[in-house]
């Protein structure tokens, strides 16, 4: 028989990995958390809505095992006790993904309280519970924090999104430097154009799902492996940066 043994480097597997995921109960971060699940990590995550936060812990029950709580990651304290209560329902945190999000506009598009609601939820909710997780993960633990392509596809309708998603790509470059010595890999996911609820209603439920059929726009579960791949390197190996996007959105 022929020794392949050195063909693969050696994967880590998610079987009993503890991982917290924000904005776990729709989109992209439902789908993290039904594929981590699936492969044996216990799961837990946060939304705002209670009906979404039912729906995504029944799916993530039927392949694996998971919890999660409501909650506005607006509030001063909400990322914090987020992690505090993940880690005390799982005994300890091995991965965190960050990701809960809203869509924002052009700056002269929108008000200022939704102007301040979309920085607390995308940019102060992403450091604060980065700032947590430095403190919550166990030892070589894993950060994901969920970026967008909109950070570097800029345009007159997306300034506020386009810069808070600027500001999170550079965080999270530095942040790798700062954390990496410490034993805690930074990874950052940037999706394209991806089917979820961000995309409502300017892109309705019928319309997303055609734009999938045509390949212009991704599905969430397509992210999700994006995470899997990061969470799932050797320990040596940290994905640093990881984009996805619709093969036909490639050149903008």
């Amino acid at each position: 028989m022929t020794d392949t043994r050195d063909a693969h480097t050696a994967v880590l597997p998610l079987a009993g990995r503890r991982v917290a995921i924000t904005g776990g109960t729709t989109g992209i971060g439902r789908a993290i958390a039904v594929l981590l699940a699936s492969e044996g990590a216990r799961v837990f995550v946060c939304g705002h809505d209670g009906d979404h936060l039912a729906d995504a812990l029944a799916r993530i029950r039927e392949v694996g095992e998971g919890d999660g709580v409501v909650l506005d990651l607006r509030q001063a304290d909400a990322a914090r006790g987020f992690l505090d209560m993940g880690r005390e329902r799982l005994g300890g945190l091995d991965a965190v993904v960050l990701n809960a999000a809203t869509a924002a506009s052009g700056v002269t598009e929108m008000d200022e309280a939704a102007l301040r609601d979309a920085i607390a939820l995308d940019f102060t909710a992403y450091l604060v519970g980065a700032h947590a997780a430095a403190d919550l993960l166990d030892v070589n633990g894993d950060l994901v924090l969920v970026g967008s392509m909109s950070a570097h596809v800029l345009g007159p309708h997306s300034t506020v999104y386009a810069g808070i998603k600027a500001g999170i790509a550079g965080f999270a470059e530095a942040l790798r430097r700062e954390l990496g010595p410490k034993g805690t890999r930074v990874g950052l996911v940037e999706p394209g154009k991806t089917g979820s609820n961000m995309q409502l209603p300017d892109v309705p439920v019928e319309k997303q799902r055609e734009q999938i059929r045509e390949e212009t726009m991704l599905r969430a579960e397509d992210i999700a492996v994006g995470v899997h791949y990061m969470l799932t390197q050797p320990r040596r190996t940290v994905v640093q940066q990881l984009v996805l996007v619709p093969r036909d959105q490639a050149g903008e």
